[in-house]
């Protein structure tokens, strides 16, 4: 595995990419933000690399890293917590009573749907699923920070709420603990086809043994210098 940096804003890439057209590697990892995806989008094609041998990680793979490299980013792959689209159950809830009525705050509507829109309803699900864990437990009124720490750390968000939340399909089911806050961790793969991105996989889990004692490791020597007590899960 080579490691090639791209010094922020991100967007000139030519030595970088020649380097990688040197090298010929089976994929190429981007973990790039902003400008600097669709800069490798059009760089990938220019330096002739194949876009579907490019895996973005999840914060590389919106419509904003995709729209603006135009056809050089047809067949780029990205990482995803949530999928985009408006056919899901609580997506059609927003558009009929929120943007039907008149209520919503997005000017450009196509843009409802979108990787970026649908990440915030994961978002909004997790946080109010957490909150009603919490006042499940300590009752119906304004949570301490402990407590909506406490929720958080045992929201379980399994199918069977999903569907009662209409977000099948949206997002993973979720079991998050102290000693686990990614509730599993697991993506689906998406494709972009030049309009759209589209599942190319199942939900896949990550393989903990891999990186959980390189994080544990890691962590301990950043407790240790900075004194702090580790909690104990």
């Amino acid at each position: 595995m080579t490691h090639i940096a791209v010094p922020h804003p991100g967007n000139e890439q030519q030595s970088q990419w020649l380097q990688i057209r040197r090298l010929k590697p089976d994929w190429v990892i981007l973990r790039g933000w902003g400008v600097m995806n669709p800069t490798a989008l059009k760089a990938a094609a220019k330096a002739g690399f194949p876009r579907d041998r490019m895996v973005g990680v999840w914060w590389s793979g919106a419509e904003e890293d995709t729209v603006p490299a135009g056809d050089a980013a047809r067949g780029y792959i990205a990482a995803a917590f949530n999928l985009p689209g408006t056919d899901f159950p609580v997506m059609q809830d927003i558009l009929k009573y929120v943007y039907a009525k008149g209520k919503g705050e997005m000017d450009d509507k196509s843009r409802v749907g979108s990787i970026y829109y649908t990440r915030g309803v994961v978002a909004g699900i997790v946080t109010a699923e957490s909150i009603r864990t919490a006042q499940d437990k300590f009752g119906k009124k304004p949570l301490t920070g402990e407590q909506m720490r406490w929720g958080i750390e045992n929201l379980r968000i399994d199918e069977s709420r999903l569907k009662q939340v209409g977000a099948v399909g949206l997002m993973n089911t979720l079991r998050v603990s102290c000693a686990d806050h990614e509730g599993g961790g697991a993506v689906k793969f998406m494709q972009w086809d030049g309009k759209k991105w589209a599942a190319i996989t199942d939900w896949i889990g990550s393989d903990q043994s891999i990186v959980r004692s390189m994080i544990e490791e890691s962590a301990a020597k950043y407790a240790k210098e900075k004194g702090i007590a580790p909690r104990d899960c």
